[in-house]
């Protein structure tokens, strides 16, 4: 398949054609890649792209630096396939990132379960202990994850990341659980949440006197909060909800370059070599390491 051919000649079919389904829809991380390539070709007018349609058949030979010299612009052709390179090491560690929320996820849906063991019978300490166990869980996760969501971070702007943090967030800030006994969430049971690190922290000393105040309101109110964290961590990581479809976005536009990678750099040149540093790096090792094919 001739691609620069393909994206230089009938532009708005192509938009709804084959490429169109393989990379994704508008307004998707792939369909973000392909309405790049979109735009970098349609660049150019008319006359120089169908000089390029016609002399497409033949394969193009590479200069030494790794442009293709048979483009009118082999230059913009060139930072073209190096954005390519670029995106894919970002979507490749993002791949890998994403991965490590979505276990992080199951593992405190797991530990907001282990709560709902708690019942009036169960020892102050016992009690303790147990949401002592799960703030260090949450915690831990939280500390893994929070930079990736910041501006500039890994994860920044990818929409089920920052929704994963933000909705189990909400679910230990809710106030409503344990209401009809008289508590008010597990703010009453000396849990809060730090505005600026987001991290929890349990003040055993209010836990205890709220057991010893409504033993039965404490336990009502935790259960409430086991069921509902759990079901929120489940729906995140459910079928075509946030964290998988996200992967399976991501996987497509990674797929999709590394089997036209060679018909790519034929058309637009090589590119210069992403040089990933810091978190993706981080990220893209581990994706080699599981994840590459």
């Amino acid at each position: 398949m001739n691609i620069t051919a393909a994206l230089t000649h009938n532009i708005p079919g192509l938009q709804s054609g084959v490429l169109g389904a393989l990379l994704g829809p508008a307004g998707s991380i792939a369909g973000d890649l392909f309405s790049t390539l979109l735009g970098q070709q349609t660049e150019r007018n008319q006359p120089q792209a169908a000089a390029v349609h016609g002399a497409g058949k033949s394969a193009h030979a590479l200069a030494a630096q790794g442009r293709n010299l048979a483009l009118f612009d082999p230059e913009s052709a060139f930072r073209l396939s190096t954005l390519i390179n670029n995106r894919d090491v970002l979507y490749k560690a993002q791949f890998a990132e994403l991965n490590q929320i979505k276990g992080g996820v199951s593992q405190l849906q797991a530990a907001g379960e282990v709560l709902g063991q708690i019942e009036t019978a169960t020892k102050p300490a016992a009690v303790a202990g147990l949401l002592q166990n799960f703030v260090d869980r949450y915690n831990h996760w939280r500390e893994s994850f929070n930079a990736d969501v910041e501006q500039g971070g890994l994860l920044d702007k990818v929409q089920a990341a920052e929704i994963s943090l933000y909705e189990l967030e909400q679910s230990v800030g809710n106030r409503f659980f344990g209401a009809q006994d008289g508590v008010r969430g597990l703010a009453d049971l000396g849990i809060s949440i730090d505005p600026t690190t987001h991290y929890l922290t349990l003040d055993s000393q209010q836990l205890a006197a709220t057991l010893s105040a409504n033993p039965q309101g404490v336990v009502n109110a935790i259960d409430e909060f086991s069921a509902n964290f759990a079901k929120s961590a489940a729906l995140l990581n459910s079928d075509n909800n946030f964290i998988p479809k996200q992967l399976d976005n991501l996987g497509r536009v990674i797929h999709y370059i590394d089997d036209h990678r060679a018909a790519l750099a034929q058309e637009f040149g090589s590119g210069n070599l992403a040089a990933p540093s810091g978190k993706i790096a981080q990220a893209l090792a581990l994706y080699q390491q599981i994840y590459a094919r």
